[in-house]
């Protein structure tokens, strides 16, 4: 038997990516607590989430989502991580206030921001470990918050992941209003 590769490419780059999700939950937490959710965008639900950075521009005028938007139609997935909000309790100090009873509602524990921060890092090494092309994206994963896909959780990030000869990635041009 012959298989090109051209033919198992899509399966492999979703192997990879559910590896990128293991990778994220493995990966080490400030205080051992485990508040990091992750999921696999594919197929149409990529395109859902095209069309949310679109209308986000109308709301904040950032036109690098538009940029975004488009590049992310190039990958073969998306995989976002984002955490559930959970003050550590530390009073440590790190999110801006000198305890957590101190810090208003809607400020995240700075443990929790700095956990999606690890997990994305081990995502994405586990990706270059196999040599898939990746790029972390504040504004796509943004707009999977506002689509509310990983319940009730903030600072989400996106991974769009490909495999080419080429990152789509990367040396990409401003892209104007549609």
């Amino acid at each position: 038997m012959i298989q090109n590769e051209r033919d198992c490419r899509h399966e492999h780059v979703l192997d990879v990516a559910r590896q990128m999700l293991t990778a994220a939950r493995t990966a080490p937490k400030g205080k051992g607590i485990d508040v990091i959710e992750a999921a696999l965008v594919t197929g149409e639900d990529i395109k859902k989430l095209s069309e949310k950075m679109v209308a986000m521009v109308e709301e904040h005028g950032m036109k690098f989502f538009l940029r975004d938007a488009d590049n992310i139609l190039q990958a073969e997935c998306v995989i976002i991580i984002g955490t559930r909000e959970q003050a550590q309790g530390l009073n440590c100090g790190h999110c801006g206030f000198p305890t957590c009873a101190g810090r208003p509602e809607g400020v995240p524990c700075a443990l929790n921001t700095v956990d999606v921060g690890i997990a994305i890092g081990s995502a994405c090494a586990m990706a270059a470990d196999l040599r898939v092309d990746t790029r972390v994206m504040f504004s796509a994963g943004l707009a999977a918050q506002r689509l509310d896909w990983l319940k009730g959780c903030k600072t989400v990030f996106a991974i769009p992941v490909s495999a080419s000869s080429k990152n789509p990635f990367f040396d990409r041009k401003p892209k104007e209003d549609k």
